[in-house]
């Protein structure tokens, strides 16, 4: 989506025509030069689990300073860690795991990496390069395999080559629009004699993103913007990423425009600003997505467009021109046409959009939005995001996600799973910084929290963090408590229990006549042969606590504060709360999947009144 600034807090090896005359140069194995290299590219963490073809490259790790490796108990918790460590820190995440099954089992964090634009590097280890090919023990085409979901891989067979490839692999994550690349490197090249030089020199013909704006366009988007009567500021995740949330700040205050922040980009605009008008999407609040709905213009920067935003694409702002401003050129007109297409990265971008905007105003054009301000007001009291306490006194999942917000201390950091509890943790939680708020956007990774917390818990260790998951999705990635807890990696999981895949039981609520096939987790059906009813399987505090974690369960509103405070208060372990919700709590406001975002709910059978004067 945009430029990776954070790229520039470790050192990058730098492109040169010659060879590296004025390094030194070292006889090692190509492991040995694996390992160097890492420690050189500024890796201070890799997240990985051996076997047999990546072996070689754990022995020289056993003897590295300057590296800390972390054992996971299942691939795709490397992956998921190494990408909440990227998100929370801005540096390029790296897991490390075997060939076959051990690569396979990083394709999903890494489809989820290409997605969401997180800078990640995954190593492989691969069957020696005479057996390539041969169908041998344990090999898998992994470069074929992740082609479409990687920004780039590599397939390495000679160990002369390792080096630069991570030097290439390092600078292609954390640059233009970040993203994930796999390294594939065969047995036979980690066990050869090379020699060792750095920095390497770099062969990277093409790759060249375009940073600057051109200045024309940012001409010709200030113009709009102090033109238009009801601009929007559309705020992606390539803000974030471009490390542009001051300059962002800048931008909005300067011109008085609302901005809305998407699910990737909550934290890089604050909540509380006058000027947030909220997330918009299938679930955003009422205010933001109307106000994409009528604007005039759309600024957007660092978003794309994705179909949870637009709702149904040919009805989505049909009274906005649009400018589009985005690292990738590939994502400006992909699915909405841009009156004014702005390739560059973000901060570039926004810091040229202030000048421009202040030179508009020098020469006496000012926008007018206070017309457009009433309205926008109106909304946003009339409609704001809220939820009803449950009739029978239990406690209220949205109720649980606020109080842990409130409570927890200034700075956390926040990962949650996929699903109804991500929505209410986007909602109900308030994000005033960048890095604080962790999810999986694009791909609704499922099993996302859990390992992604522990990877933003150990690039931040002094930072509190909360995973917000729910029990199908805690179900799936759990097992790296154990590594949390052996690892000293203290975070705090709320498992949202309502006994159910929360999401899709509310859809099976709300448009297959409560026909609830297959949704049901907890075992108190009466079906002959489960257990009795009432009895928990599994028991997450009992399985909690057999992972090292403190555990504790909570069903009393009563003891909601006290159970949260004792969990802030614990700092040496891992805790793990079960807090069994309403079964029926729902998401709201919500957008119906394919139809116009004109048709938003901010409740049940509550569609907003907006009146007609908008739509002049």
């Amino acid at each position: 989506m945009t430029e990776q600034a954070t790229g520039a807090q470790h050192p990058q090896p730098r492109a040169r025509n010659g060879g590296p005359s004025s390094a030194s140069v070292e006889h090692l194995t190509g492991a040995q030069s694996l390992i160097r290299s890492l420690e050189e590219v500024g890796a201070d963490t890799v997240f990985g689990l051996p076997g047999g073809c990546i072996l070689p490259a754990y022995d020289p790790l056993m003897d590295s300073t300057r590296v800390r490796h972390i054992l996971v108990r299942h691939e795709q918790g490397a992956g998921h860690a190494a990408t909440g460590y990227a998100q929370a820190t801005g540096k390029v995440g790296v897991c490390m795991v075997t060939s076959g099954p051990g690569a396979t089992n990083l394709v999903t964090p890494i489809a989820d990496a290409a997605m969401d634009s997180v800078p990640l590097v995954a190593i492989t280890g691969q069957v020696a390069s005479g057996a390539i090919g041969t169908d041998a023990f344990q090999e898998a085409d992994i470069c074929g395999i992740t082609m479409p979901i990687t920004k780039h891989n590599f397939l390495v067979t000679r160990a002369e080559d390792i080096a630069h490839t991570i030097a290439e692999a390092f600078h292609i994550a954390s640059t233009g629009r970040p993203g994930p690349v796999l390294v594939d490197i065969a047995k036979d090249a980690l066990q050869a004699k090379t020699t060792f030089s750095w920095p390497p020199t770099m062969d990277l013909p093409g790759y060249r993103p375009v940073t600057k704006p051109h200045a024309k366009q940012i001409r010709e988007a200030a113009k709009l913007i102090t033109q238009a009567k009801r601009p929007v500021f559309y705020v992606g995740g390539g803000v974030m990423k471009a490390g542009a949330t001051a300059e962002l700040k800048v931008l909005a205050e300067l011109t008085g425009a609302p901005v809305t922040t998407t699910l990737m980009a909550l934290g890089s605009f604050p909540d509380s600003h006058p000027l947030h008008v909220g997330m918009p999407g299938m679930h955003g609040a009422v205010t933001a997505v109307t106000a994409l709905q009528k604007a005039d213009l759309i600024v957007a920067l660092g978003a794309r467009f994705d179909d949870r935003v637009t709702g149904k694409l040919d009805s989505f702002a049909p009274y906005a021109k649009i400018v589009h401003a985005d690292i990738d050129p590939a994502e400006i007109g992909k699915n909405r046409a841009a009156d004014v297409p702005i390739v560059g990265d973000a901060r570039e971008v926004i810091a040229d959009l202030v000048q421009a905007v202040q030179a508009e105003h020098t020469e006496g054009n000012t926008g007018d939005y206070s017309s457009w301000w009433k309205d926008l007001n109106r909304w946003r009291d009339t409609y704001p995001v809220g939820y009803d306490l449950p009739e029978d006194g239990s406690l209220s999942p949205q109720q649980v996600i606020q109080r842990i917000g409130q409570l927890a201390p200034e700075g956390t950091i926040f990962a949650a799973g996929v699903g109804q509890h991500q929505m209410w943790a986007s909602h109900f939680i308030q994000y005033e910084r960048p890095a604080t708020w962790l999810n999986s956007g694009g791909a609704g990774t499922m099993g996302y929290a859990v390992p992604a917390a522990m990877g933003a818990k150990a690039g931040m260790p002094d930072r509190a963090v909360w995973a917000i998951d729910g029990d199908g999705c805690f179900q799936m990635t759990n097992q790296e408590l154990t590594t949390c807890a052996l690892n000293n990696i203290p975070i705090k999981v709320a498992i949202i229990n309502n006994g159910a895949l929360g999401m899709v039981r509310q859809w099976q609520t709300l448009f297959y006549n409560q026909r609830y096939s297959n949704t049901v987790l907890h075992s108190g059906a009466d079906t002959e042969g489960l257990p009795a009813k009432g009895t928990r399987v599994p028991d997450f505090v009992k399985l909690s606590e057999a992972m090292g974690c403190y555990a504790i369960r909570c069903e009393d509103p009563a003891d909601l504060d006290k159970v949260i405070a004792e969990a802030n208060a614990i700092n040496d372990r891992p805790v793990v709360i079960d807090f069994i919700v309403h079964e029926d709590a729902m998401v709201w406001p919500m957008v119906a999947a394919g139809t116009s975002n004109d048709e938003v709910m901010a409740a049940r059978g509550v569609r907003p009144d907006f009146g007609d004067n908008e739509d002049d």
